[in-house]
């Protein structure tokens, strides 16, 4: 896979870990729907004013307005929906294994939906980043009670399958439309049940827009979800879903190393061990029939003046 591939893919899950604690932060000045909806709207009409800027055409076919409602539902809604309510029920390590189940669930889909083939070592690297993640989040404390923690359990799934049907409904409108205007079409589109839902559950309660939640709110918006949307779809536009959605398994290692910075953190024996089997997936999956040394060799030859390579 193209170098230029992964360094977006890392991007994109360096801003999609960094979310995790921003997102702690806002909470603490607002309830969880709400916030997530004013996330998403915000997001999507910064894409938008963008596309509107770049001159960028409306979607005109029936068809590709059916899969932004599927996306911005799956996506922003059910994503957002389950990721806020679950990781306030379990322990973080538990909802990082049942988030990144994520990527199995999208290649099984991606094989039966987008006729894209699972080899034998791709099947293998899903595995073992799983397992990896498994690894990373050992440890972690379970919830309060059985049946909290299995709603959370719920709560997480839901998430997962929605990111994993958005992601296969992106790569089905990949080329079908401009970037900019389909990421910002889905996320408008996916915050209105959001804001619906928190009309009739959070009516009652506040939100306090000091200058701490604003800053979070517009890092997490433009930066966290239009930014990390537009570069994913441009991903899935040059790639198989299934060799660029296993970078999804570094999304916990960087909030591992985020943790350690910031939150003075610990890295375990297990820990680690757990990262070198997701990056070990990562090139499994990604990399497959190539070399390490192969890849280096093709971006680092020069044709010098007056000379031919032999």
């Amino acid at each position: 896979m193209p170098i230029l591939i992964s360094l977006g893919a890392i991007i994109v899950m360096l801003l999609w870990s960094i979310c995790f604690p921003l997102i702690n932060v806002g909470l603490n000045s607002s309830p969880p729907l709400f916030f997530v909806a004013i996330r998403a709207l915000l997001a999507g009409l910064v894409l938008l004013l963008f596309a509107i800027a770049l001159q960028r055409p409306i979607p005109r076919e029936f068809s590709v307005w059916i899969g932004i409602v599927i996306v911005g539902f799956t996506a922003t809604t059910l994503g957002f929906f389950g990721m806020v309510f679950g990781g306030g029920l379990i322990s973080p390590g538990i909802a990082t294994v049942i988030s990144n189940t994520q990527p199995l669930i999208a290649a099984v889909l991606a094989y039966f939906w987008l006729n894209e083939s699972i080899t034998l070592r791709q099947k293998t690297g899903l595995g073992i980043g799983f397992f990896g993640i498994v690894l990373i989040s050992f440890g972690g404390n379970a919830a309060h009670s059985t049946a909290t923690h299995t709603i959370g359990i719920i709560y997480i799934l839901i998430g997962a399958v929605g990111i994993a049907l958005s992601n296969v409904t992106l790569k089905w409108l990949a080329g079908r439309g401009d970037v900019w205007m389909l990421m910002g079409l889905q996320l408008v589109i996916g915050s209105i049940p959001l804001f619906a839902l928190s009309y009739f559950f959070e009516s009652s309660q506040n939100v306090d827009w000091n200058f701490q939640f604003i800053l979070v709110l517009f890092t997490l918006a433009v930066l966290g979800t239009a930014v990390a949307a537009a570069l994913w779809f441009t991903l899935l536009n040059h790639v198989e879903l299934s060799r660029v959605n296993v970078y999804t398994f570094l999304t916990p290692i960087f909030g591992l190393i985020i943790g350690l910075i910031f939150f003075n953190e610990s890295f375990g024996i297990l820990k680690i061990f757990g990262v070198a089997l997701s990056l070990l997936s990562i090139y499994l999956v990604s990399f497959q029939g190539y070399k390490l040394l192969d890849i280096f060799r093709n971006y680092t030859k020069l044709s010098l003046p007056g000379k031919t390579n032999r």
